[in-house]
């Protein structure tokens, strides 16, 4: 187990086995040699989602927070698979994108997305620190709560 590998179990997490795409695309892609894109990630916990329903109606703001921390989770499952095992070969989280399903009137979106963005910058470090949007949608796929988007940095040659 790498340096990133045991943050991650000092922090109580387990990372889950990379989950397929849901539809016809991959999970991740490596462009320009080095950037590591990918698929929308959703909360799942084995073949179920986690956190579903809508924000401001059905959920909380730390049911959202949670949904997110899982969906980070997931999505640095996929980083390990793209750097083939070895998270060490981050070089960066670039950038979090964030889908909040919400009720009109939401606008906490900051503040569920912090679930991803803390759990980033705890396991990462300064590796972790990343630019990041968060936007409000009316529906989700599976009515998953969130669905965050992570673009890394890697090592060219790994």
């Amino acid at each position: 187990m790498n340096a990133v590998e045991n943050k991650l179990k000092a922090l109580g997490f387990k990372l889950p086995t990379p989950k397929p795409g849901v539809g016809a695309y991959k999970s991740w892609t490596i462009f320009s040699n080095n950037i590591v894109c990918t698929s929308g990630q959703i909360p799942w916990n084995g073949n179920d989602v986690a956190y579903t329903g809508r924000l401001g109606d059905e959920t909380t703001i730390e049911y959202g927070f949670l949904s997110a921390q899982l969906c980070a989770l997931h999505a640095i499952a996929q980083l390990k698979e793209a750097v083939n095992g070895d998270l060490t070969k981050i070089k960066q989280i670039i950038r979090v994108e964030g889908n909040i399903y919400t009720a009109p009137k939401f606008s906490k979106h900051a503040e569920v997305l912090d679930g991803a963005s803390n759990l980033f910058n705890a396991v990462f470090g300064e590796k972790g620190i990343h630019t990041r949007t968060a936007q409000g949608i009316n529906s989700s796929p599976l009515n998953a709560t969130t669905l965050i988007y992570v673009f890394a940095e890697i090592e060219k040659d790994f």
